[in-house]
């Protein structure tokens, strides 16, 4: 039994996959049932490769699963933890969290399963040594070996070219991995201890390049494998291009919102190894039951069952489909054999419209507390169906009960969760995150997309004198009085938390720093404890003080002041903060995701926060914010002591900008409300009456279908040129300009210590009226690299253009872009002739 663990994982994220959205049981009418009977016929898989979330190709997953009916499946090595957010500010993991539910998403409409590997998306990379490199080149190999030694694909398709045309380091490096991991998985001599999982060689009979005409590189060719993916189904009512739309659009983080396209639509291949396609992608490859011993009666059967199927009564297939599954239970042991079993059971479930459900009406349940749950089924078509048991936890009924149609069956139990249960942390996030990578004990977790659920309900059905267990997760079910019915997963919380109120607390020119720590009990009574704060060397720790209750309430904040001992200025230390409960540590937080389009995400960040001296001086001491596509700027000029007010359209009116000393825009603002173009000239005379405009980064020079209109003069910025290498080389090339002399000095080493990228999308043709005050590019970079940084006077005031990457370096405290962004804020007024 333990031998079969790996292929029971894809089994059941095989069954999970159906096209509903997360947070709903699976149902499936007529025609859905009908387009799964045929692919009990289809015993054919391809794997498709690529970097990212959003590199997939969205046209051709659902031509291969639904059109082809074969099995399909999406390798994405990284979960897109390095890009930005348009929908919110979360960043770095938070934001790979996002994306893994957003492929999901896609999934569940293209029909495909989605995996990844232990790869951390650090950000946008030049080349693939890098990447390879910083990955660790074995370890994501072998990842890439594991998934597909369990997912035993007959084709791999690989979505880039292993060389500069892939344009992005990660790209390179997936088809770099992918080619090497063709090769190894079907090699006994790596990676062997993987043998002791049950997986074992596979060769897969080819690797495809899935070539493209995109980004103004065409690497397609009339004398490749040329294939029209655009069909239309009629028991789905859309073209594989208008689901490929739907997918696409899942990736609503990155702004992948996609038209439904019709018409035809080709994807072209070329073999890498392997055997040659010549006329399909399986070409020489048995996609039927004789590719299994004994196989050959099972085609005939399925055929049966399709031409017998009756629309308006599914019920009648249930009993042929029990025959079938006693039938192939008689195979020999395989990988399909298990998938086409799962399979079959789902369809005789659907079929019979059976309904089952485990649910609590309580969102969260702590360590050592109960939650009650009900256990719910439904057959809703008449079929000799009877009750055998149910079991959940330590909940076991043995009973023997015929249900009649359409009969609600209901049983109530008090879920006791052990005091040992692990909480509801991302698999992947229960260890640090390692250099370039997650750290993933548990080889058997690798390539999943998420955690199993806490708890699982099974319900043993007979169904026409067959016994079938039907596993279903508990889920938090809650009525919305505008969403309606909705289904999410229960959260296992621990019985405390502790987490500091701000990431980053400033000790500025030496003085004291109040750095709170938030304690919160998940219990009525909790035992004794204690919250313990680190104190680092730097620094010397005060008294401390309670506000928001008394130590022993269940929710204060303590107050622990800190003043730096230490000549040295510009510096940053990590603090950290946990509760013991008796021989328990509790050192983490609670964090909460939540967008319409993916169901809810819980983690557990760690009680970490940043203590930061800093040599600063502040001139100017009001600021409107302008928010853009997500970021955490403002809660960090409010940290340095500004006073931050959020601004909008109706706030675009002289009077109103005339309050603040400096205007600041949020990344790619401008890229998403056209009111800043429409109204620049609102902006242009808040500059030119005194007033300090900063625009962070720009995505492009559109908004929408029309020209971003930006600045006083006119610019334009280069999607292309960005500086990747947080630590490249900075040289100020006007160093007597006032950005580094007032109020602060600012010198090379206010740029050390930067995190994931110097600058992004910087600026290019710039007016002669902007002055370039850095240079700064990565290795062997052959442009001018001069676009990070634009200053233009214009009349009293100033505009600049900052694709600086300042909106990731002031969260993660870096004490050189506090300065930073101080001098821009404080750039002097100029004399009017």
């Amino acid at each position: 039994m333990f031998k079969r663990l790996p292929i029971l994982f894809f089994l059941f994220t095989f069954l999970f996959n159906a096209d509903v959205p997360a947070q709903l049981p699976v149902v499936a009418g007529s025609a859905d049932i009908l387009m799964q009977l045929k692919k009990l016929n289809v015993l054919g898989s391809v794997l498709y490769i690529a970097a990212h979330p959003d590199d997939e190709n969205n046209g051709l997953l659902p031509y291969l699963a639904k059109e082809k009916l074969y099995r399909t499946g999406y390798l994405s090595l990284t979960r897109g933890d390095g890009g930005q957010n348009l929908i919110g500010s979360e960043q770095g993991i938070e934001l790979g969290l996002i994306r893994t539910q957003e492929l999901l998403a896609a999934r569940r409409i293209d029909g495909a399963e989605q995996f990844f590997s232990r790869a951390y998306e650090f950000g946008f990379s030049k080349n693939a040594d890098e990447a390879l490199r910083i990955w660790d080149r074995n370890k994501i190999l072998s990842d890439v070996v594991w998934v597909i030694r369990q997912y035993q694909p007959d084709v791999i398709i690989r979505r880039f070219p292993p060389d500069a045309r892939a344009g992005h380091g990660h790209h390179a490096a997936s088809a770099i991995l992918a080619e090497e991991a063709f090769t190894a998985a079907a090699d006994p001599n790596k990676f062997p201890e993987q043998f002791t999982y049950g997986v074992k060689p596979w060769k897969a009979k080819r690797i495809l390049w899935n070539t493209y005409n995109f980004g103004g590189n065409n690497t397609t060719s009339e004398e490749q494998l040329k294939l029209d993916v655009s069909g239309y189904n009629p028991l789905i009512g859309k073209s594989y291009g208008e689901l490929g739309g739907e997918a696409r659009s899942m990736h609503k983080s990155q702004g992948e919102g996609r038209p439904r396209r019709r018409g035809p639509l080709f994807d072209y291949f070329l073999t890498t190894g392997g055997d040659a396609a010549k006329t399909s992608l399986m070409d020489g490859i048995d996609i039927e039951w004789s590719r299994l011993p004994g196989g050959a009666g099972i085609q005939a059967k399925v055929n049966e069952i399709i031409a017998a199927f009756n629309f308006q009564h599914p019920e009648l297939s249930v009993n042929p489909l029990v025959e079938l599954y006693s039938a192939m239970q008689t195979l020999p042991a395989s990988n399909w054999k298990d998938l086409k079993l799962a399979a079959t059971q789902e369809l005789i479930e659907q079929c019979a419209a059976l309904f089952t459900e485990a649910t609590t009406s309580q969102e969260t349940v702590v360590q050592g507390e109960s939650v009650k749950v009900n256990l719910f089924l439904n057959v809703r078509l008449p079929v000799h169906a009877t009750l055998k048991g149910i079991r959940v936890q330590r909940f076991d009924t043995t009973l023997t009960a015929g249900i009649n149609p359409n009969q609600n069956i209901s049983f109530d139990y008090n879920l006791m969760v052990e005091n040992n249960k692990p909480i509801s942390q991302p698999y992947w996030l229960v260890n640090p995150p390692m250099d370039g990578s997650f750290d993933v004990k548990d080889q058997q977790l690798i390539g999943k997309a998420e955690n199993d659920p806490p708890y699982e309900a099974y319900f043993t059905i007979n169904i026409h004198g067959k016994d079938f267990t039907i596993k279903r997760p508990v889920q938090y079910k809650v009525v919305d009085a505008v969403k309606g019915e909705l289904y999410q997963p229960l959260v296992i919380l621990p019985k405390a938390e502790v987490n500091f109120t701000h990431n980053n607390f400033i000790s500025a020119n030496g003085k004291e720093v109040n750095a709170g720590t938030h304690f919160l009990s998940n219990v009525k009574n909790l035992p004794p404890h204690q919250v313990i704060t680190s104190t680092p060397e730097q620094w010397r720790r005060g008294p401390r003080t309670y506000i928001n209750g008394a130590k022993d309430s269940s929710d204060f904040v303590v107050h622990n002041f800190y003043t730096p001992v230490t000549s040295k200025n510009n510096f940053q230390t990590t603090i950290s903060a946990q509760v013991n409960v008796g021989d328990a540590v509790y050192d983490g937080y609670r964090r909460t995701i939540a967008y319409d389009h993916i169901p809810t995400i819980t983690y557990f960040a760690p009680a970490k926060a940043n203590l930061l001296k800093l040599d600063i001086k502040m001139a100017g001491k009001k600021i409107g914010y302008f928010d853009g596509a997500g970021d955490k700027v403002p809660d960090e000029l409010t940290q340095m002591g500004y006073e931050v007010t959020y601004l909008h359209e109706a706030d675009l009116n002289e009077e109103t900008l005339g309050r603040y000393d400096a205007i600041v825009v949020g990344i790619r603002a401008f890229n998403i409300f056209d009111y800043l173009s429409n109204k620049h000239e609102i902006l242009n005379r808040y500059v030119y009456n005194g007033g300090n405009l900063i625009v962070q980064y720009l995505k492009s020079n559109q908004v929408g279908l029309n020209p971003v209109i930006v600045g006083p003069y006119p610019f334009s910025i280069s999607s292309g040129s960005r500086v990747t290498e947080e630590d490249a080389k900075v040289n100020i090339l006007l160093p007597s300009h006032s950005v580094f002399n007032y109020p602060n000095k600012i010198t090379p080493a206010d740029f050390e210590g930067w995190i994931q990228e110097r600058s992004t999308y910087q600026a290019d043709k710039a007016d002669s009226h902007y002055e370039k005050l850095i240079g700064i590019k990565d290795t062997n970079d052959k442009t001018d690299g001069d676009g990070s940084l634009l200053v233009a006077k214009y009349g009293k005031g100033n505009f600049a253009y900052v694709s600086l990457v300042l909106f990731r370096q002031l969260p993660a405290g870096v004490p050189g872009a506090y300065r930073l962004m101080a001098n821009l804020i404080a750039i002097p007024k100029n004399k009017m002739p």
